[in-house]
């Protein structure tokens, strides 16, 4: 089997996350190109590699290299990128957010359509061993029917004042539109159609982003189950972390990311404020202690470039999450709840 080509375009803060992300598939690819403005950071991931790809700060300069690249560069040259390495006939694997715009992101869906590249969005979380199974039971209704997801990522993110992730411009928006299209996406994806939502984000406690640094979203889906995200940049302490929290009829699955675990707790005591040391059962159904959500996520990236099916994170389902996200913030500046009616995965019509 010939070895598809790749380059990584856009080599930052994560290098070393960068070459480990390939490592499932080594057998099937070769990295053949590293590209970063500051070359120096390109040598950082080319030295961290088997071979000795070329190394280039001009992404124009990586077309005869490479037959699929991992774009992995600020929001605002996703789209330019994109359609650059799409018109050449190469295949995109592009970071979310897709683009920071729906004109953008709709260039770049009718290039890949119009060139018959794959084009595909970096949403890891849908690979993560955890979410797949926690999605696997919610579809199977294994514990009743689902009504309440809560979703919450706390984290410490800074950037200096000049970083083009402090300017909301640059960014896209906030960090609900950055990190919580992830959890945005998750939603849609787990609880189906929405119908009204509301968005309420602050920069206090993250003076350095010009937008949202905090974001605390609620969801109402058909049927009338409710999703919750809360995500921030400012936290200097965690409890929860990284959780998920899904409450069926038959009781509550969590994932605990930080302990690697999928939970079950049921048999939930009626609420006795006399007997205040009731204890309900727990189960852990899937222990998985160090995913590798990239990894996998490369691996299907590569399996659609080979095989032509659909990625499970394909560009118009990732345009309409964002479509989502763009109507909150609308709403927002608008003090008003979002009529999400007839948006969610599905809704797109091209």
């Amino acid at each position: 089997m010939e070895r598809i080509r790749v380059g990584v375009v856009g080599c930052g803060g994560m290098a070393r996350g960068h070459a480990s992300r390939f490592s499932m598939i080594l057998d099937q690819i070769e990295i053949t190109a590293t590209c970063d403005i500051v070359q120096e950071r390109a040598q950082a991931v080319a030295d961290l590699l088997p071979n000795q790809p070329f190394v280039t700060p001009d992404w124009r300069e990586l077309y005869d290299h490479v037959d699929a690249v991992l774009l992995v560069l600020p929001h605002h040259l996703h789209h330019q990128a994109t359609l650059d390495f799409l018109s050449h006939g190469k295949h995109v694997l592009v970071e979310k957010p897709m683009a920071n715009s729906e004109t953008e992101c709709l260039e770049m869906i009718h290039c890949a359509r119009r060139y018959d590249r794959v084009l595909m969005v970096a949403y890891c979380m849908r690979f993560h061993p955890l979410v797949v199974r926690m999605k696997e039971i919610l579809d199977s209704k294994e514990y009743g029917e689902c009504f309440q997801l809560s979703i919450w990522t706390e984290q410490l993110t800074s950037y200096a004042p000049d970083h083009w992730a402090s300017s909301a411009k640059t960014l896209g928006g906030g960090q609900l539109f950055s990190h919580g299209c992830h959890y945005i996406d998750l939603m849609l994806w787990m609880l189906g159609k929405p119908v009204r939502g509301l968005h309420l984000g602050t920069n206090t406690g993250t003076p350095w982003m010009e937008r949202e640094g905090t974001s605390n979203v609620t969801i109402e889906f058909e049927g009338g189950k409710l999703g919750y995200h809360m995500g921030t940049w400012g936290a200097r302490g965690s409890r929860l972390g990284y959780s998920f929290h899904a409450h069926c009829t038959g009781g509550m699955l969590e994932a605990a990311f930080g302990e690697g675990k999928l939970i079950i707790h049921n048999q939930q005591p009626v609420h006795d404020p006399n007997n205040p040391h009731a204890v309900a059962n727990q189960q852990v159904l899937l222990e998985v202690k160090h995913a590798k959500p990239t990894e996998v996520e490369m691996a299907h990236f590569i399996d659609c470039i080979r095989t032509g099916r659909k990625p499970l994170t394909d560009a118009v389902g990732s345009l309409e999450g964002l479509q989502v996200i763009w109507k909150l913030y609308e709403a927002e500046a608008q003090h008003q709840m979002a009529d999400l009616s007839g948006m969610g995965l599905g809704s797109l019509r091209l």
